[in-house]
């Protein structure tokens, strides 16, 4: 009997013992081969689980290759994978290629919102709290542009009014508020009180936070509170020189017997640091949750999943994760990713005309032979018939790249360290700074790159000369370390410009 290592030869029937010794022939005591007595259970290991001793090799192989397949398959299908079983996009079909630009638009809301999980989830779970306990709140949700805070407020909207529903309390009123729209700061107070009174009528000698203020300190009359949802976006719209609107608006949550589950919604993440220790001492701080720059990762899956929704491949697996590390190393906009593969389809169609009006010049002038006619046949049919890298690669440069990047990587190394300074004091959404504050992060930064730092005074010459290259705002002062800087380009850019130039 063959030992436990022992595997046999589908092909010719040889014996090969876990040592590598020479293969032989199994023979019986007369010399010749014998075959397997049929109750035998040992099977080779090449062999699949319901493969049989008469199962020819290849089927079996082909058999247990495809359990193998399904055994080890992941849940979510690759990118790839999924592109096999579509049809091919054709990017001369108008409907086609208007579907592909839907799916891409920013203002086009997807059946899901992924990546953000963690985020919707806490504000959930702030707002059940508040409707369970009929008690009044507030929470500030911050972070940069384009990471998904207001399409997470919009989602959280929706699923707290279902889950009332079905929980049993009364769904709570919605009013969605965006502060820019507002002609004058005190009018967010007269929205709030047309949407809890809506056709009574107030006095004109009380103003309407004076009357929320009365409502909120009295017992309601009916059984049972019905809360408010207020979600205020661009909430730092409202900040006034003694910032009196924005406490005021927070404090409505902290009377005794206020409805209010107030969510303000801002770019400004160190706007909560401002405004925070006031209301705190005022006793009504904010539960605050931050929504992080997109990852490529996170960028990458966005992508996938909006274009899950068309029946045909658009973008090549390595283009759109492309898009995804290049906009998620200057700025995590989910905005920008999705400006980018719009610009792409574009640059897609013009290069399609291009083709299509070459053919019909050549055709008119005759200059088709037998050799020009396959190759324009290929360009046609199968190198635009999807999104490819260098498509994307042009897409990128022409999105990122601009005069001011050339202006910026064609800088001193000490004027790029202090935008690179600049851009790190205002990346958490504060406006300006002081070239003592600068100075400071100027420091900073040349002692992580090894760089011997210059003087104060050379440092606020040099702001002079980006101020007259139109990259900062230098304001006025006595003093050169307390003059006012401000950035007059886009973070986005000088992050593109240097990294570029780091890399060179």
């Amino acid at each position: 009997m063959p030992s436990i290592g022992a595997v046999r030869s589908e092909s010719s029937g040889e014996v090969r013992s876990g040592s590598g010794s020479t293969p032989q022939k199994r023979r019986s005591i007369s010399g010749g081969p014998i075959s397997p007595p049929s109750p035998v259970k040992w099977k080779s290991p090449r062999r699949s689980v319901n493969g049989s001793p008469k199962t020819p090799s290849k089927e079996i192989e082909k058999d247990s290759d495809a359990k193998a397949t399904r055994l080890h398959k992941s849940p979510m299908k690759n990118l790839s994978e999924i592109f096999l079983d579509k049809s091919k996009w054709n990017p001369g079909d108008s409907k086609q290629m208007s579907a592909a630009k839907e799916a891409l638009h920013v203002s086009t809301v997807p059946s899901t919102v992924v990546c953000r999980e963690d985020e919707q989830n806490r504000i959930m779970d702030f707002c059940k709290a508040c409707i369970e306990h009929e008690k009044a709140g507030s929470l500030y949700a911050c972070g940069c542009p384009g990471t998904g805070k207001s399409l997470s407020m919009e989602k959280v909207r929706r699923a707290l009014v279902d889950w009332a529903g079905q929980a049993g309390f009364q769904p709570p009123d919605l009013l969605s508020i965006n502060c820019t729209s507002l002609t004058n700061t005190q009018e967010i107070f007269s929205k709030i009180l047309e949407k809890h009174q809506p056709r009574k009528k107030t006095k004109s000698s009380t103003s309407p936070l004076q009357h929320l203020r009365n409502i909120y300190s009295k017992k309601q009359q009916s059984s049972g509170m019905k809360m408010m949802l207020i979600i205020a976006d661009e909430l730092d719209y409202l900040i006034t020189r003694d910032r009196t609107v924005l406490h005021d608006l927070f404090m409505l949550t902290t009377l005794p017997f206020s409805s209010c589950i107030l969510i303000g919604v801002s770019n400004a993440i160190d706007l909560a640091d401002r405004f925070l220790p006031k209301l705190q001492s005022l006793n009504c701080k904010p539960m605050v949750v931050t929504f992080r720059a997109y990852s490529k990762d996170q960028i990458l899956k966005i992508l996938q999943q909006r274009l899950m929704a068309l029946p045909f491949p658009v973008f090549q697996p390595q283009a759109l994760e492309l898009c995804a590390r290049k906009v998620a190393a200057a700025s995590g906009d989910m905005r920008k990713a999705l400006s980018v593969c719009r610009s792409v389809l574009e640059i897609v169609e013009a290069e399609l005309r291009e083709s299509v009006n070459s053919l019909s010049v050549s055709s008119e002038k005759g200059a088709f032979d037998q050799q020009t006619l396959p190759a324009l046949d290929s360009l046609t049919n199968q190198e635009i018939n999807i999104v490819r890298v260098d498509h994307m690669a042009t897409a990128l440069s022409k999105t990122f790249r601009s005069p001011i990047v050339d202006t910026i990587q064609s800088l001193p190394q000490h004027q790029q360290i202090i935008l690179c300074s600049a851009v790190k004091l205002f990346r958490g959404g504060k406006k300006d700074t002081t070239v003592g504050e600068l100075n400071k992060s100027y420091v900073d930064i040349c002692k992580s790159v090894l760089v011997p730092p210059i003087g104060i005074l050379e440092l606020s010459s040099m702001c002079r000369v980006l101020s007259d290259q139109g990259l900062l705002k230098l304001g006025q002062a006595r003093e050169d370390k307390l003059k006012r800087v401000t950035l007059k380009v886009d973070e986005a850019d000088i992050a593109f410009a240097l990294q570029v130039w780091a890399q060179n």
